[in-house]
């Protein structure tokens, strides 16, 4: 098993550049099975998350072939209408293939799916929203059975309660080469979506309503393959933001670059400025000048477009440096704290109630060994073991793999002292 080991300290500065989305390019890739031939993607992260889905992808009988950060995916032959349980419960995402498959194939055989430890996260809304649409769905032994009436599928309307990211692209990978119209209702709009959608619109579907809450969907024949871009990580943008206001020199500005700010939502650069931070939008750059003192600001994080809940682990650590006390809340999944336990390890004057933790700011925190439970609480502690004094391992980081493209190397190369080892979890304690 791999490790992060970060001896803490070290300033951050130089220039940090932005990778492209994973949450937008999982749905473009189950797009592209949609229409017969070849599609392009371009500024595809290599991600452990990237590697999984095109293993899903291939089972279908579609063909995935990467170069660089290009995917080339031929969806000539695809034929096989199922997703395996051992591939689907390693990334939620997975379950997109149900939408993609229903519209390319009619039917859909796709395990219920895994992921991060943490939360409940049903896909009912998935579910109950194919069946207003005309699907006839059924679950077996742990597989969700779905085919469509002969002739397509019918269509319908469905509004979502809450709004889901994930339940809207499946809705909108089924209805768009099905036969009828749709209404989608209470639609997500987060930015990954809306990319998404143009991705559908290039290929040929009908959609109106894009990055509005209702999205009005008329079904066609056939779809064709294209070329298509990517955008940035709006997460990955967020989590750099957060890194250069606490580890980097006050007043010495840092410079993300390949970004999308406009993505993240006024809360969160509201909220980021609000710290006392330095924030100057520079075309697709941003420019971060760490304040002397960091001032603490309480966030409640809320669906798109307000603060993002995956950056508010990150946000804790941000507190744990600021002069006072200030709470996280977490109103869009009510228990993503195991983060917390691992940064009090550190030194963390953190208490959870509910869905809420409050910080009191101003302690240093101390390297140690620590694990990682999901993706945006590994990253978190990372950010911890940059400021914390000593050494931190941060064991367990194929959870980090997931969703951060070679985050060590740029780190690196941006004056942080972080390296990857190898470790046995269960054998006696490794050295450095």
């Amino acid at each position: 098993m791999e490790k992060l080991v970060i001896q803490g300290g070290q300033k951050l500065q130089g220039t940090l550049p932005v990778s492209a989305s994973k949450n937008a390019a999982l749905p473009l890739m189950a797009a592209a099975i949609l229409p017969h031939g070849i599609t392009y993607l371009d500024h595809i992260p290599e991600l452990r998350d990237i590697t999984t889905f095109s293993h899903v992808i291939r089972i279908t009988g579609a063909s995935v072939e990467r170069k660089n950060h290009r995917l080339q995916i031929d969806a000539t032959r695809v034929g096989f209408p199922e997703s395996p349980y051992d591939l689907v419960k390693k990334m939620r995402a997975s379950f997109y293939m149900l939408g993609a498959l229903i519209g390319r194939c009619g039917q859909a055989r796709v395990s219920l799916p895994g992921g991060c430890a943490w939360g409940p996260r049903p896909v009912d809304l998935h579910i109950e929203g194919l069946k207003a649409l005309g699907a006839e769905i059924d679950l077996d032994e742990g597989y969700v059975v779905a085919k469509v009436p002969r002739g397509g599928l019918p269509g319908g309307n469905y509004r979502f309660e809450p709004s889901s990211v994930g339940a809207t692209v499946n809705l909108l990978l089924a209805a768009s080469l099905g036969r009828g119209g749709s209404r989608i209702e209470n639609a997500a709009i987060e930015p990954d979506i809306i990319v998404f959608c143009e991705m559908l619109k290039t290929m040929g579907a009908k959609l109106d309503g894009v990055g509005t809450r209702t999205i009005e969907v008329q079904g066609v024949p056939e779809l064709h393959p294209i070329k298509f871009s990517n955008c940035p990580d709006r997460i990955e943008l967020g989590t750099f933001m957060i890194a250069s206001a606490i580890a980097g020199t006050p007043g010495k500005p840092i410079r993300l670059t390949h970004a999308r700010p406009d993505h993240l939502g006024e809360q969160f650069l509201e909220a980021f400025q609000n710290t006392g931070s330095g924030c100057i939008i520079d075309d697709d750059s941003v420019i971060i000048t760490p304040p002397e003192t960091i001032k603490p600001v309480s966030i409640k994080t809320a669906i798109y477009p307000g603060f993002p809940t995956d950056l508010q682990a990150q946000w804790t650590v941000l507190l744990s440096c600021a002069k006072g006390v200030a709470t996280v809340t977490d109103q869009v999944y009510g228990d993503r704290f195991n983060h917390i336990p691992e940064l009090a390890r550190m030194g963390l004057d953190a208490r959870v109630s509910g869905n809420q933790v409050l910080v009191r700011g101003g302690v240093q925190l101390t390297g140690t060994r620590v694990m990682s439970t999901d993706l945006r609480a590994s990253v978190s502690l990372v950010l911890a073991g940059m400021i914390a004094k000593g050494t931190t391992h941060v064991g367990r980081i194929y959870h980090l793999d997931r969703g951060y493209e070679r985050l060590e190397s740029k780190l690196n190369r941006c004056g942080i002292d972080i390296r990857r080892e190898q470790y046995d979890e269960f054998g006696a304690p490794s050295q450095g």
